[in-house]
C-alpha cells in the first residue's frame, strides 16, 4: 500500500509524541539505590550482586567478581596477574589508591638475558614473568575495606571452575585467535589446560578447570600466604625452574602491594583522577589538559574538529609517557610538570588544526589484555578496579597443577641502558592498566576502559564525552571511539559508526584511517558506575564491546 503525504504527516504527528525522539546509544543505564556490579562478564557481575546482597562491601563484591573473571576470562586476568585499584569512601569523600604490581625477580637483568643471546626484551615466556601482585592486593584491600569473611568471596569462582561455564562469544573470539593458540601451544601445560582436545573451546562449550578450583580453594582457606609462601608458591617456583626462570622463594614471600596517592587534574569543572606511575594514567590526564586548551566544538564529539584534536593530543601525551614513565621507586618521574596547565599549552601549540602530525617527539618538562570492573555498594562506596595478564594468555606459562597462567608484564621493560624503564631485578615495569575516577559536586564516577595502550586515550574520550558533550555514562562508554597504539605515525583505527563525513575530512588532514567494526574489542571494553551522593542513587553502564552487564543488588525484603 502507498501512504499519501497527508496520511504520512498524520502518522508522524500521532506517533512522535508517543515514541519520543529515541537515542543514539543502545543500552539503558542500570539505576538503583542498591549496590551494583558492572563487569565484562555477566556471571561475574551476578557474583558481585550476590555478595552485595549478603551485606558485602564494594570491595568484597569486586574480589568475588574478579575471582570469577579469573575463571571465565582466563586469557585476560587471573591469580597470576597484577592489580590496580581506586577506592572512593562515600562517608569521608576520600579516594585511596592501591598499586599491586610486582617487581622483576632479583636475578633477572639485562646481563642475564645477554648471556643467553637475548638482545631485546622477550614478549612471552618465563623471562617476562614478574611477581604476580593480584592476590596480595586482594588481601590488603579486603583487610582495610572488606566486610564479609575472606573465604566466602571465592565460592562462586570455585563453583564455576569445578562445574564449568558456557564460553561466551567475545571470549571465544579472543581464545581462538591465531596468536592465542600459538602462545598456548608453546607450553605443554598451557595447551593441556586451555586447549581441550587440542583446540580452543567453541561458543557455548562447557569449559572446566578443576586445577584452578583447587588453587582458588587454597587461597580461600589459607589466605594470600598460600600463594606467596605455601603450596601455590612452590608450584610457581617449580614451573619457573623447569623453564630456566630466575624467580626465588624470597621474590614471592617478600612482595607487598603499595598504598599510593592518586594524581588528578581539573577538566572543565570535573576532577579526574588516575593512579601515579608505574601505570600510564598520567597520559590520560595530560591528554585532557591538552584538549582543554581549545574549547569543545559545538559540532559534536564525532566532528572532524573534535576528533582531530583528540588524536593529536593523544600523540603528544603518549610521546611523553613513553619517554618518562617508569617505576617511581627507581626514577623521579616528572608527573607534576607533565600535568601542569602551562606545559599543556606548550604541547597544544604543536597541534596543526589542518594537518596530522606523523612524528611527535617527547617534550621537555621542567622542574594490556586486561579486565576492568567497577562496583558500588548501597552506601555509595565505589571501587574502580583493573587486573590483567597483559597479553592474551600472558606469558603463555601455566603454573603446573594449578590451572592458571602467569602474566608477561616484564615484556614492558626495555633493555636500553639509559632508559628509566630499563629492566632491573626488584624493579616494577611500566604498566598499561589503569583504573579511573572523576567527580563534580554530588556526582562521583568510577570508570575504566581496558586494552593495553588504548586505555589513556579511551579514558580521555570517555571523560570528554561527559564533560564536553553532556552524555550519560552509558552513552559515553558506548560512543564510537578511535584508538592508536603509539605516538608516532599517522595511522589511527576508528569505529565505522563515526560519520562518513568526519572520516573523509580526517583523511584529508593526513590521518591514515583503518575503519573497524561497529563495536570492536580493539577499542577496549569499559564499565562505569556513578553515585549521586545527594539522592543516594547509583547508575551503572556496561560496554556492548564485551559479554558483560551491570547487575544490581537484589533488594532484601
Amino acid at each position: 500500500m502507498r501512504t499519501t503525504p497527508r496520511i504520512a504527516c498524520l502518522l508522524l504527528f500521532t506517533f512522535a509524541p508517543v515514541f519520543g525522539q529515541g537515542r543514539n546509544y543502545g543500552r539503558s543505564m542500570v539505576i538503583t539505590q542498591q549496590g551494583i556490579g558492572a563487569t565484562s562478564q555477566t556471571l561475574a557481575s551476578e557474583a558481585a550482586a550476590q555478595i552485595l546482597a549478603k551485606g558485602g562491601s564494594a570491595v568484597d563484591a569486586a574480589i568475588a567478581a574478579n575471582a570469577v573473571l579469573a575463571v571465565v576470562e582466563p586469557m585476560m586476568n587471573g591469580l597470576g596477574g597484577d592489580l590496580f585499584v581506586l577506592y572512593w569512601d562515600a562517608k569521608s569523600g576520600k579516594l585511596t589508591g592501591l598499586n599491586a604490581s610486582g617487581p622483576a625477580p632479583r636475578g633477572l637483568s639485562p646481563d642475564f638475558l645477554a648471556k643467553q643471546g637475548v638482545k631485546t626484551m622477550p614478549q612471552a615466556g618465563i623471562h617476562t614473568v614478574t611477581v604476580p601482585g593480584a592476590v596480595n592486593g586482594w588481601a590488603n584491600i579486603h583487610q582495610r575495606f572488606g566486610k564479609l569473611p575472606w573465604k566466602d568471596l571465592f565460592q562462586p569462582a570455585i563453583a564455576y571452575a569445578e562445574q564449568g561455564f558456557p564460553v561466551p562469544e567475545v571470549i571465544q573470539e579472543a581464545w581462538s585467535t591465531q596468536g592465542s593458540v600459538q602462545r598456548l601451544r608453546s607450553q605443554e601445560e598451557s595447551a593441556r589446560v586451555f586447549l581441550p582436545g587440542g583446540k580452543p573451546p567453541q561458543e557455548g562449550d562447557i569449559f572446566r578447570n578443576p586445577e584452578l578450583a583447587r588453587a582458588l580453594r587454597l587461597v580461600a582457606e589459607k589466605g594470600p600466604d598460600a600463594f606467596y609462601k605455601g603450596e601455590i608458591a612452590a608450584a610457581i617456583l617449580k614451573t619457573s625452574q623447569h623453564l630456566g626462570g630466575t624467580m626465588t622463594a624470597e621474590d614471592l614471600a617478600s612482595f607487598s602491594s603499595e598504598w599510593v596517592q592518586p594524581i588528578s587534574i581539573d577538566y572543565r569543572g570535573w576532577r579526574v583522577y588516575e593512579l601515579p606511575p608505574n601505570g600510564q594514567g598520567m597520559a590520560a590526564l595530560e591528554m585532557l589538559n591538552i584538549m582543554e586548551t581549545a574549547p569543545a566544538t559545538p559540532l559534536g564529539a564525532f566532528s572532524p574538529v573534535e576528533m582531530h584534536k583528540r588524536i593529536e593530543a593523544m600523540k603528544l601525551a603518549y610521546a611523553d609517557l613513553h619517554r618518562y614513565d617508569a617505576d617511581p621507586r627507581t626514577y623521579d618521574v616528572p608527573v607534576k610538570q607533565l600535568l601542569s596547565k602551562e606545559y599543556a599549552r606548550k604541547r597544544a601549540a604543536l597541534i596543526d588544526p589542518k594537518r596530522a602530525n606523523c612524528e611527535v617527539p617527547a617534550g621537555q618538562p621542567v622542574a594490556s589484555d586486561t579486565t576492568y570492573l567497577t562496583t558500588v555498594d548501597k552506601d555509595g562506596n565505589i571501587v574502580s578496579w583493573i587486573q590483567s595478564l597483559y597479553a592474551d594468555f600472558g606469558s603463555g606459562v601455566t603454573v603446573e597443577g594449578m590451572g592458571f597462567l602467569l602474566h608477561n608484564r616484564g615484556a614492558l621493560f626495555t633493555l636500553e641502558a639509559k632508559h628509566p624503564n630499563v629492566l632491573a631485578g626488584g624493579k616494577r615495569p611500566f604498566h598499561t592498566i589503569i583504573p579511573a575516577f572523576m567527580e563534580r559536586g554530588d556526582l562521583h564516577v568510577g570508570f575504566g576502559i581496558m586494552g593495553g595502550a588504548n586505555q589513556p586515550l579511551a579514558h580521555a574520550q570517555f571523560a570528554s564525552n561527559i564533560a564536553d558533550y553532556g552524555m550519560n555514562i552509558q552513552a559515553a562508554v558506548e560512543a564510537p571511539r578511535f584508538t592508536k597504539r603509539n605516538s608516532t605515525g599517522c595511522d589511527v583505527s576508528i569505529e565505522v559508526r563515526v560519520p562518513a563525513a568526519t572520516l573523509q575530512q580526517l583523511s584529508e588532514r593526513g590521518h591514515q584511517i583503518a575503519i573497524r567494526r561497529e563495536y570492536t574489542q580493539e577499542m577496549g571494553r569499559g564499565q562505569a558506575i556513578l553515585h549521586d551522593s545527594k539522592t543516594g542513587t547509583n547508575y551503572a553502564a556496561s560496554d556492548p564491546r564485551a559479554d558483560g552487564a551491570a547487575v544490581p543488588e537484589p533488594i532484601r525484603p
